[in-house]
C-alpha cells in the first residue's frame, strides 16, 4: 500500500490527524449504512480527512487482506477492527455482516489500494447491502485508473475501463480487440511479467504507431509514466523489466468512414461464413460504424 513508516514524530503526527478528522466530522459514518472507502494507491498521504474519521468511526473495516490493511490503520492509529472479505469467504460473511448493517452499524469497505469495486473484490457486498435496501455511501478518493488517465498525456474522456484482461483464449481476443476499436481512451491494468505481451497483442490488432502510456508505481518513490507508441513503448520495457502495479492507457482508433461498398461485401462474407441476419447487423455496427439502418438493409440484401 505504499511508503514505510516514517519517524516517531510522524506516526504521532499521524495519528493525531486521524483524531482531528474525528473530531471535525463526528458523524463521518453514518448508522446501518455501508461506507465504500478510497485508500491510497501507494503514497499513505493519498487519504482524504472524511476517509479517516470514516475508518474511526466504524463498527468494523472489511478489507481483502488485514494484514494489508494494517500498514494504513497503524500509520493513523486506527484501532476499529477489521474483517477479511473476499471470493473464498464471501458467501458466508456477506450475511453476517449485512445483519449487522441492519441492526445500525456502519462498516466500512476498502481495497488494498484505491478505490474498491474497481477491479477490487467488493461488489457482492455492495449489492447486497443496497437489495436489502441498506444505505451505500461513496468515500471518494485515490483512484489508479484516473491517476493514470490525467498524466498520460491523452484526452481523458470519454474513456472505457476494462481492468486486466484476461490471460489467454477467445475471451483475451475479444477483449484487446474491443480495446482497439474503441474511438477513445481505454484503460487496462496488467501485471509486469504479462505487460510486453499484451503491448504487442494489442499492436497486432491496433497497429504498432496507436499511442499508449504505461503509467508504472503510480504515487509511489519509483513512479514513471513511459508514453509513446505501442511499438516504443513495448520494445522499451523489453529491454528494461517493469516492476510494480502497472496500468495501461491506449489511445483511441482514429475513425473512418465506412463505405457502402465495402460494407456490403462485409455482409456478404459473413453470410457466407452462416451468420444470421440479427447478427450481421450487430457485426456491421460494432466492428465497422454502419448505422443501424444501413447494416439492416445491408443484411438483409440477398
Amino acid at each position: 500500500m505504499g511508503d514505510a513508516p516514517g519517524s516517531a514524530e510522524s506516526e504521532v503526527i499521524a495519528s493525531d490527524l486521524a483524531d482531528r478528522a474525528a473530531t471535525l466530522w463526528p458523524s463521518a459514518a453514518i448508522s446501518g449504512a455501508l461506507h465504500i472507502v478510497s485508500t491510497p494507491i501507494g503514497n499513505l498521504g493519498d487519504i482524504s480527512l472524511r476517509a479517516l474519521a470514516v475508518l474511526k468511526e466504524a463498527s468494523v473495516i472489511c478489507c481483502e487482506d488485514t494484514r494489508h490493511a494494517r500498514t494504513l490503520l497503524s500509520r493513523y492509529g486506527i484501532g476499529t477492527p477489521t474483517i477479511a472479505v473476499h471470493e473464498h469467504n464471501e458467501a458466508s460473511v456477506i450475511p453476517r455482516l449485512v445483519a449487522r448493517l441492519k441492526e445500525g452499524e456502519a462498516i466500512a469497505l476498502i481495497s488494498d489500494a484505491g478505490t474498491p469495486l474497481v477491479s477490487d473484490p467488493g461488489a457482492r457486498l455492495t449489492e447486497a447491502a443496497a437489495s436489502a435496501g441498506l444505505r451505500v455511501v461513496p468515500i471518494p478518493g485515490a483512484s489508479a485508473v484516473l491517476a493514470a488517465l490525467v498524466a498520460s498525456g491523452m484526452v481523458p474522456h470519454p474513456f472505457t475501463m476494462l481492468g486486466f484482461p484476461a490471460r489467454k483464449g477467445k475471451e483475451r481476443e475479444e477483449q484487446l480487440a474491443l480495446a482497439a476499436r474503441l474511438p477513445h481512451a481505454v484503460v487496462l491494468y496488467e501485471s509486469p511479467n504479462r505487460l510486453v505481451d499484451t503491448l504487442r497483442d494489442l499492436a497486432a490488432i491496433a497497429g504498432t504507431t496507436r499511442p499508449v502510456a504505461v503509467a508504472r508505481e503510480l504515487t509511489k518513490h519509483f513512479e514513471e509514466v513511459k508514453r509513446g507508441t505501442l511499438e516504443e513503448v513495448a520494445a522499451y520495457y523489453e529491454g528494461t523489466p517493469p516492476r510494480g502495479e502497472i496500468v495501461i492507457v491506449l489511445g483511441g482508433a482514429s475513425f473512418v468512414a465506412p463505405s457502402e461498398d465495402g460494407l456490403q461485401a462485409v455482409a456478404g462474407a459473413l453470410r457466407e461464413e452462416g451468420f444470421r441476419p440479427r447478427e450481421i447487423v450487430q457485426r456491421l455496427m460494432d466492428e465497422h460504424g454502419a448505422s443501424r439502418n444501413l447494416a439492416y438493409r445491408l443484411a438483409h440484401d440477398t
